[in-house]
């Protein structure tokens, strides 16, 4: 096993954000600052929260549903997205608790930190919406599926309980999450 990945039960998960610039490839991926730019989008883009590139070293990027969909492959070589039923896989070995299990024991909010008992070690990344806005850093994370009429993952702090669930609204595809990858 490579050092940034764990094995979780059967499944093998990148410990880290993707933080990738580049399609699998080679094809550059715009990253995207501009609120009025970023809302029109239908082609892949990426950015770092609040345009910061210091958040990029901690919670790697956020990306839109485009790039996560687009055939020129955003997980590197030998990995890929998560769909729905891998991210259900993943919490349902996990069982009770498997937010706390998930979540790193450092960078939530309210001392709200997780066992990582899992060696996941889902950080907070908040989340860019639709309109080019930023919010959730330090309470959230958010991670895409790759199923497209999925609901996207979140890993909540206390304003969610702290359980791991699926989204209750349905996700628009100019959101910027943060993406996990899972071993082919």
């Amino acid at each position: 096993m490579e050092e940034n990945e764990n094995k979780i039960g059967k499944q093998i998960w990148t410990t880290k954000n993707l933080d990738v610039s580049n399609y699998r490839n080679g094809d550059v991926i715009p990253q995207v600052q501009d609120l009025e730019e970023w809302k029109n989008l239908s082609t892949g883009a990426w950015c770092y929260y609040e345009n910061k590139t210091g958040k990029g070293s901690t919670y790697g990027k956020l990306y839109n549903w485009y790039a996560v969909n687009d055939p020129r492959g955003l997980a590197p070589k030998g990995y890929h997205i998560p769909t729905d039923a891998e991210w259900t896989t993943l919490t349902t070995y996990l069982g009770t608790d498997a937010a706390a299990k998930m979540k790193s024991t450092t960078g939530w909010d309210e001392d709200d930190i997780g066992t990582n008992e899992s060696g996941f070690a889902g950080l907070p990344g908040g989340y860019r919406d639709y309109s080019g806005d930023f919010y959730d850093i330090g309470a959230n994370g958010y991670w895409w599926s790759s199923s497209e009429n999925s609901i996207p993952v979140t890993l909540g702090s206390a304003t969610c309980s702290a359980i791991m669930a699926m989204f209750t609204v349905y996700y628009i595809k100019q959101n910027g999450f943060s993406v996990r990858c899972i071993k082919d």
